[in-house]
């Protein structure tokens, strides 16, 4: 049986939910601790009990979106056996992720220039689990043997262009066709029709 979030929970996660929103919104520079603690009607003092500093509640708030968006995926693809099915579910995920959380990108881009360790740490704390994945899809034959941490550096820098050209720029969910010409290319590559007996088993 699963524990109620006790009183302390609530704020700290009331927090960090204020914290995204005006990260989100004005950046990391534009967002001080009283400009959170107002929107989240949360004592200045109260803060402080969870947070040292600004700096402090945006680092816990960029390791969040990183669990969430690993969790995200890793809930989608809990059952999949094939790999190729697994980048379809997973890039879903992601881009679902995305669309509901849209902060994402700015406060992580943001991360590169307030802390540049933490933004490092971020991707590569995705592509560890990406990586181990690739590396057993490979063992199975279900995907050619490729050096897997380039492989995986590649395919997460596509969704996140990808997310990146519809979800924000253009303002839309990404449509079953983007997906399909996405995994067209993963299945494929852009070699020459030749060559597609590398593709899906």
């Amino acid at each position: 049986m699963s524990q109620m979030p006790s009183k302390g929970d609530l704020t700290r996660q009331k927090l960090l939910d204020t914290a995204e929103e005006l990260f989100g919104a004005q950046g990391y520079h534009g967002t001080s601790v009283v400009g959170i603690t107002t929107r989240a009607m949360v004592a200045q003092g109260t803060f402080y009990i969870y947070f040292a500093s600004k700096l402090e509640i945006y680092r816990a708030l960029v390791r969040k979106l990183t669990h969430e968006v690993r969790f995200s995926i890793r809930q989608r693809v809990t059952n999949l056996e094939n790999r190729l099915d697994i980048e379809r579910e997973g890039f879903q995920a992601y881009f679902d992720y995305v669309y509901n959380n849209r902060n994402l990108y700015r406060i992580i881009r943001e991360a590169d220039f307030v802390d540049n360790e933490l933004y490092i740490n971020h991707y590569r704390t995705i592509a560890t689990g990406y990586i181990e994945g690739l590396e057993q899809a490979m063992a199975k034959g279900q995907v050619r043997a490729i050096d897997p941490s380039t492989v995986a550096y590649c395919l997460m820098g596509i969704g996140e262009f990808m997310g990146l050209r519809w979800i924000l720029w253009e303002r839309r969910a990404i449509k079953e066709e983007d997906i399909n010409a996405l995994m067209d290319f993963i299945y494929y590559g852009i070699a020459p029709a030749m060559t597609k007996e590398l593709a899906r088993p």
